[in-house]
């Protein structure tokens, strides 16, 4: 039940990062940079540590957890790639925009948010700590996730209206995607693989999507910052996890 109120903090957070997009978004290269550092701080102080302790607890190789990772990675890298490959080359062409488009790529990030859900609600199956730390992860990238529906929708010219429709739904998605977990049980050793495809998630986000979002078109000293505030975010997890436990 837990996973579950936490998940509309995710709400919340998709909702902000919404309107944020609508209002500010040349000024979100600070956040997005300190975004990054939680996702990283996640994977390596909570996620990967996990993981390697469960193994010991339960004598089960962890090998398999990270092949997981990397399937995870390639996986949403792939995802992202094919599903918003028309989305990229339609940048080619400035005056051909159309709004269907916009539409299957915000609904490709609607369904990856019910994905965030369900990582919280099977994180807490592992350990209330553990639910804790993805679930602050999500929350941190679900803001992006807003800002990235809105503004798909918006570059492919659709309406205000149903650009905040479909950021209501993708604000939606993870309370569900977090509830879902209440009616099941993961065995332990699949918990594991869980674990690694998750981390290899977030860490594909991070690196592949938000950091180069975040340092686009920054200057030199502003790039400092930047690397500066993304440290900070992963020293923020690293403080969150110690805490937890």
């Amino acid at each position: 039940m837990i996973a579950v109120l936490l998940s509309f903090a995710t709400l919340a957070s998709t909702l902000g990062g919404g309107l944020f997009a609508l209002r500010f978004r040349d000024r979100l290269h600070y956040l997005l940079s300190f975004t990054a550092g939680v996702l990283l701080g996640v994977v390596s102080f909570e996620l990967l540590p996990e993981i390697f302790e469960l193994a010991q607890q339960r004598g089960i190789d962890a090998t398999g957890a990270m092949v997981a990772l990397v399937v995870g990675f390639l996986f949403f890298h792939s995802l992202e790639k094919f599903v918003l490959i028309h989305h990229a080359h339609e940048a080619d062409y400035a005056k051909h925009h159309h709004p269907q488009v916009g539409v299957v790529s915000a609904l490709a990030l609607v369904g990856h948010s019910v994905l965030d859900g369900v990582g919280i609600g099977l994180a807490f199956q592992v350990s209330p700590a553990v639910g804790v730390s993805v679930a602050v992860a999500v929350i941190a990238h679900d803001f992006c996730d807003g800002l990235n529906t809105v503004g798909l929708m918006l570059r492919h010219r659709n309406t205000t209206r149903r650009s905040a429709a479909m950021l209501v739904l993708d604000a939606v998605a993870p309370v569900l995607g977090a509830a879902s977990t209440l009616l099941f049980q993961v065995p332990a050793a699949a918990l594991m693989l869980y674990l690694g495809f998750f981390a290899g998630f977030l860490l594909y986000i991070g690196v592949s999507d938000i950091l180069p979002e975040a340092h686009s078109g920054a200057l030199p000293a502003t790039a400092v910052r930047l690397i500066g505030l993304t440290g900070l975010g992963a020293a923020f997890i690293f403080v969150v996890t110690r805490v937890a436990h």
